[in-house]
């Protein structure tokens, strides 16, 4: 046993230590080296190339109306086309685990179809369905006047399209390996089918939801393909912030691209770091 201990490196007298992982340490060290080199180190030229402006130029570039107004469509649609998920994403979740109806397994299948569609073809697809004479547009512009394609309307509802699948893949195995009994107690005690889901099920699947949102959120601020077809990409009204750091880059204006994307970065944390908090906030209340 003494051999065999100091064989192993192990002082005398005192077990070998247990590794799972053999070479755990230069495996960790590989995979710090290759999350360096493909995150890090583009993130940190992102973060250095628009000192090139100075403090004064990078805040003129920053401020132009035009940026202003691309950013505060890219995250004011993201976040509208989230939020719009949400309720949207617990509906196809709960359909899929908790329903049995013919047509399940494909409506499960098709769930899946944002993530394996490429982006562009979504946009072509949903201007062709939202455009004045396409099949949703018309009755829509016909009934209600409502113009959906080359409008910020169009830019939510491309946004929709390529969230919702992250939130109800997001709640479904949550929702799939949620036990029963608080539900079947609540209905016992008299509660009715609303009064168990807003007071039962709903909080236990709050801080998923919050999940499921955060990753919509992020997804539809960096989308580009399904929107530029559908937005109409007019300055000021309908021009997305990644349609603009293109724009910057076809005209050589490295500095400026990179400046917007800063901006996008630098907002994007802020709003994931709040998410994180009040999930954290969330779990702590719920012990």
């Amino acid at each position: 046993m003494s051999g065999s201990a100091a064989a192993l490196g192990a002082a005398p007298g005192r077990a070998a230590p247990i590794r799972a992982i053999p070479g755990f340490r230069t495996s960790l060290g590989i995979t710090l080296l290759w999350a360096a080199s493909i995150v890090v180190i583009p993130l940190l030229a992102l973060l250095l190339r628009p000192l090139e402006l100075g403090p004064l130029g990078l805040w003129e570039s920053l401020t132009e109306p035009r940026v202003l107004a691309a950013l505060r469509l890219s995250f004011g649609a993201a976040f509208v086309a989230a939020l719009l998920d949400l309720p949207l994403g617990l509906l196809l979740a709960w359909a899929i685990v908790r329903l049995r109806f013919p047509g399940r397994g494909m409506l499960d299948a098709a769930l899946d179809l944002p993530f394996a569609l490429p982006t562009a073809v979504a946009g072509i697809a949903l201007t062709a369905l939202t455009a004045p004479n396409g099949w949703l547009g018309a009755p829509l512009m016909a009934v209600f006047g409502l113009k959906v394609a080359f409008t910020e309307v169009g830019v939510v509802f491309a946004l929709m399209f390529v969230g919702l699948p992250f939130i109800a893949r997001t709640v479904e195995p949550v929702l799939r390996d949620m036990p029963l009994d608080a539900e079947e107690a609540a209905a016992t005690l008299g509660a009715s089918r609303a009064q168990t889901l807003w007071r039962v099920v709903l909080p236990a699947l709050l801080p998923t939801l919050l999940t499921g949102f955060g990753l919509a959120f992020a997804r539809a601020v960096g989308e580009y393909g399904s929107v530029i077809f559908i937005a109409g990409n007019l300055p000021m009204i309908t021009e997305i912030a990644p349609l603009l750091i293109v724009i910057r880059l076809e005209q050589f204006d490295y500095a400026g691209a990179a400046a917007v994307g800063l901006a996008m970065l630098a907002l994007s944390f802020v709003v994931l770091l709040a998410i994180n908090m009040l999930q954290r906030r969330l779990r702590r209340g719920r012990r």
